[in-house]
């Protein structure tokens, strides 16, 4: 197990080999015991190589990689586990094209790669509803420049030709967001907030959009018009969720400069996931994204 590294430097003195890094994986999946990834048996039969498996029930060879992101990946596992470093320790993340200089791999590869790992953080990012003072937004990501300035109505302002995103964060907490690919109405808030923000919770704010109006169970709903001018009301203000959203552009147009709606959400996840864990030192940063790794993703499945 990692216990101390702090720079990418470090991160490959760990690991100076292809086995230690088969090694990392193979203590971490099984730290709870050994299992096949094929049929779920618990009779593992080693090989001397040190690389492969077999399973006494369903007879499969199999490799420690199979059923996680790096399943069917020919790319060494030290260049996975510097992908893993740098997506997880840069505040705004990182480009394929970056990705691929950086590793020496195509960017066709980066970019699957990075894929890979936004799925693997994609559930991981938020475990129970929130509570405490919670805020709850929605921004609009993507369209053209020239509809960047206006209102948020979509009838020719700044929504038109973006997709939503919806969020909520508590203070000093953890966020959640989500794309909302058919548009944010009073439906869409509702759910996500009954998801997302416990009915206990001790406050949550809101601007004065027309979607957040009336929501169900949860008195203690207190509302910011910024159209009036108003940004905060005693404890009551939206400057969290606001610095959520900021870190999500920043990712997207300084870094990316450009996302497709269709793996918009993933973007949101890897932001979310990081954000969440912001506190963490870079070794149990890593080591958390390592815990997520289960679960494999076929190029067709992402590309369909």
């Amino acid at each position: 197990m990692l216990t101390h590294f702090d720079s990418l430097f470090d991160l490959l003195a760990a690991f100076p080999d292809e086995q230690s890094c088969i090694d990392h994986i193979r203590d971490l999946r099984w730290a709870d015991g050994e299992f096949c990834p094929h049929c779920g048996g618990t009779r593992i039969y080693h090989f001397s190589d040190r690389k492969t498996f077999k399973c006494g029930d369903c007879r499969q060879r199999f490799s420690i990689k199979v059923g996680t992101i790096f399943e069917d990946s020919k790319l060494p596992l030290r260049k996975w586990f510097m992908a893993i470093w740098l997506i997880s320790n840069h505040t705004k993340g990182i480009a394929s094209t970056t990705l691929a200089r950086d590793i020496q791999i195509t960017q066709k590869s980066a970019w699957f790669v990075l894929h890979r790992i936004r799925h693997a953080a994609r559930t991981r990012s938020f475990h129970q509803q929130l509570k405490g003072t919670v805020e709850v937004d929605e921004t609009y990501v993507g369209g053209k420049a020239s509809n960047r300035h206006g209102g948020r109505s979509g009838k020719g302002g700044g929504a038109v030709g973006k997709t939503p995103v919806i969020g909520a964060v508590e203070r000093r907490g953890e966020a959640v967001a989500s794309v909302v690919p058919a548009g944010i109405g009073w439906p869409e808030a509702q759910t996500f907030i009954e998801n997302t923000v416990s009915p206990k919770a001790d406050l949550l704010v809101t601007d004065a959009h027309r979607v957040y109006t009336n929501l169900v169970g949860y008195p203690q709903h207190r509302v910011v018009n910024h159209h009036r001018g108003e940004y905060r009301r005693g404890d009551a203000h939206t400057n969290s969720i606001e610095s959520v959203w900021a870190l999500l552009k920043r990712q997207i147009i300084g870094i990316h400069h450009w996302v497709s709606p269709k793996h918009l959400n993933r973007y949101v996840a890897e932001m979310t996931w990081r954000f969440n864990r912001r506190d963490m030192r870079p070794a149990d940063r890593m080591n958390d994204a390592f815990r997520c790794i289960e679960g494999s993703l076929p190029y067709k499945t992402l590309i369909a």
